[in-house]
C-alpha cells in the first residue's frame, strides 16, 4: 500500500506519505469542527431540511475544506505538494461543465 501511495503521489518516502495521510485527516477534523460552528451561527439543525443542509455543504463547506487544506500542508511542510493537488483537483471540476463535442 505504501508503494502505491509513494507512485501515485510521487514522494520520495514513507514519512511523505504520513504527512500527507495526517493533513488529510486533521484537515478533515478541522472542517467538521468548523462545520458545526458555521451551521450553529446559521441556526441549522439535524431538523432542517436536508436539501438546505446539502446545499451548504456544497456552497461553502467544500471550498472552505480546499483552504484549510492548504492551511494544514503548510503547516506540515507538504504546501507545494497540496497546491499542486488543488490546481489538479479544479482543473478536474472544471472539466465537468465542459460542453463535449460528438
Amino acid at each position: 500500500m505504501w508503494q502505491k501511495l509513494k507512485h501515485r503521489w510521487n514522494v520520495q518516502s514513507g514519512w511523505d506519505v504520513v504527512v500527507i495521510l495526517l493533513v488529510f485527516a486533521c484537515t478533515g477534523f478541522s472542517i467538521l469542527y468548523l462545520k458545526k460552528i458555521f451551521y450553529g451561527w446559521l441556526g441549522i439543525t439535524a431538523a432542517s431540511p436536508a436539501w438546505l443542509r446539502w446545499g451548504l455543504a456544497i456552497v461553502v463547506v467544500l471550498p472552505l475544506y480546499q483552504v484549510v487544506l492548504l492551511m494544514w500542508g503548510w503547516v506540515w511542510g507538504k504546501f507545494a505538494f497540496f497546491w499542486a493537488f488543488e490546481k489538479k483537483m479544479i482543473a478536474r471540476l472544471g472539466g465537468l461543465f465542459k460542453k463535449t463535442r460528438k
